[in-house]
C-alpha cells in the first residue's frame, strides 16, 4: 500500500505524543494531570471508551484524508467494531455494567460519584388517601391525633454511590456504598407551616460480581448481597426504621433491564422495633423492571409479601422519564399499594406524582 508524506506525518505525530505522555489511557485518574486541554479529553474518551466510537471515526477520516487509507478500505475502528460485535452480540445493551462497572474493562477505580437510584424533583404529588394518624402493633409507635395533612404535596429524592473497594477477591467483586434520600414535604400547607411530613434515609453497603450465564435468553449479568438501613431519623411515635440483608440477581436482554431483591430482616426485640409487622405489608422481596426506549425510560417496581390470604399483600411502582434539554428530563410516576414511604409502611393508597428528572436508572 502506497503511503503518503502527509500520512506519515500524521503517523509520527501521533507515535510522538503517545510517547510523550507516557500514560495508560485506560487509568481516567491519569487525565487529571494532562495540562493539554485537547490530550486531557482525549485521554477521557479513551478511558471511558467513547472513542471506540465518535472519536476513532474522526481519526479514521484524518487518516483517510491523508492517503493512509485508500477510499473503502476498512479502517482499525471498523475492524475492532467488527471484531467486538461478533465476540460479545449483547454489548450494545449491557446496561448493568454501564452501571456497576462488572467486565474488566469497564472499571474506573474506586471514590467516584455515580448516580445510583433516580434523582428526581415532582412539585406535585397526589394521594388518594393521606395517612394522618400513623400506627404500629408497638404502642410506642401508634399516633393518637390525626394530623391535618393536604392530599397534595411534593416529593423529591437523591440518590448516590460510590465503589470504596475494587478486586475484594483478587480480580471479583466489588464493595459499593450507596445513600438514598427522598422527602414528601407538604409545601402547600400553609395552615401548618408546610412541614415536611416524611423524610427516609436508606445507606447501604453492597458486594456485586459481574457473571454471564443464561436464562430462557436473558443474561445473567450481576450477582451480589448487601446490608441495608433504612430510618426516617424521627422519635416516638413517628420513629420507623428496620434493617435487611438484600441479595441482588441482575438480568438483561435487547433494552430490558430486571432486578430481583429478595431480603431478609434483622431481628429485633419487639420493645424497640418501631414496624414489627413491616414484612407483612412491605414485603420480603421485590422485583425491577426497566426498559429503555426511543430515549425513554420505563420502571416498574413490584413488592409482595409472598403470602396469601390475609397477608397477600404488596405493591407496584411506575415510572416513566422522557428527555426535555439536555440531561432534564420529565418524570411522571404512580404508586399503589403498601409502603410508599416508611412511615406509611401499612397505609394502603395510591399516589401520582408529576415532575423532573436529572438522573435515571440507566
Amino acid at each position: 500500500m502506497k503511503v503518503s508524506s502527509a500520512g506519515i506525518m500524521v503517523l509520527l505525530a501521533a507515535a510522538q505524543a503517545a510517547s510523550a505522555q507516557g500514560i495508560d489511557p485506560r487509568d481516567i485518574r491519569a487525565c487529571t494531570d494532562l495540562d493539554n486541554d485537547a490530550a486531557r479529553l482525549a485521554c477521557y474518551d479513551r478511558a471511558t471508551h467513547r472513542d471506540d466510537t465518535a472519536a476513532q471515526r474522526d481519526a479514521d477520516r484524518t487518516l483517510r484524508e491523508t492517503g493512509v487509507f485508500a477510499p473503502g478500505s476498512a479502517t482499525r475502528s471498523e475492524v475492532a467494531a467488527s471484531e467486538a460485535s461478533a465476540s460479545n452480540p449483547s454489548r450494545d445493551r449491557d446496561l448493568l455494567d454501564s452501571r456497576w462497572e462488572l467486565d474488566p474493562s469497564s472499571k474506573l477505580g474506586t471514590y467516584n460519584l455515580r448516580s445510583y437510584k433516580p434523582v428526581y424533583v415532582m412539585p406535585f404529588f397526589a394521594t388518594s388517601k393521606q395517612n394522618s394518624q400513623p400506627y404500629s402493633p408497638n404502642p410506642n409507635n401508634a399516633v393518637k391525633e390525626p394530623a391535618h395533612l393536604d392530599n397534595i404535596e411534593a416529593k423529591f429524592q437523591l440518590s448516590l454511590k460510590t465503589k470504596v473497594w475494587e478486586g475484594v477477591f483478587g480480580e471479583k467483586g466489588d464493595l459499593w456504598v450507596g445513600y438514598t434520600q427522598s422527602s414528601r414535604w407538604q409545601v402547600y400547607n400553609s395552615k401548618e407551616s408546610r412541614p415536611f411530613r416524611e423524610t427516609d434515609y436508606e445507606p447501604e453497603a453492597m458486594l456485586m460480581f459481574g457473571t454471564h450465564y443464561d436464562v430462557l435468553g436473558w443474561d445473567g449479568r450481576l450477582l451480589g448481597i448487601g446490608v441495608n438501613h433504612q430510618s426516617n431519623g424521627r422519635s416516638d411515635p413517628y420513629s420507623r426504621s428496620w434493617n435487611r440483608i438484600v441479595a441482588n440477581l441482575g438480568f438483561e436482554r435487547d433494552g430490558w433491564t430486571v432486578m430481583l431483591r429478595p431480603w431478609w430482616r434483622v431481628p429485633e426485640k419487639f420493645k424497640d422495633d418501631n414496624n414489627p409487622d413491616i414484612l407483612d405489608y412491605v414485603g420480603r422481596g421485590e422485583m425491577q423492571v426497566v426498559h429503555s426506549w426511543n430515549s425513554q425510560e420505563f420502571a416498574l417496581t413490584l413488592r409482595h409479601t409472598l403470602r396469601f390470604g390475609d397477608d397477600n399483600r404488596g405493591s407496584a411502582r411506575l415510572s416513566w422519564s422522557f428527555p426535555i434539554s439536555r440531561s432534564l428530563r420529565g418524570y411522571v410516576e404512580a404508586f399503589s399499594g403498601y409502603g410508599e414511604s416508611l412511615i406509611d409502611y401499612n397505609h394502603n393508597a395510591t399516589y401520582l406524582g408529576v415532575g423532573l428528572s436529572l438522573l435515571d436508572w440507566y
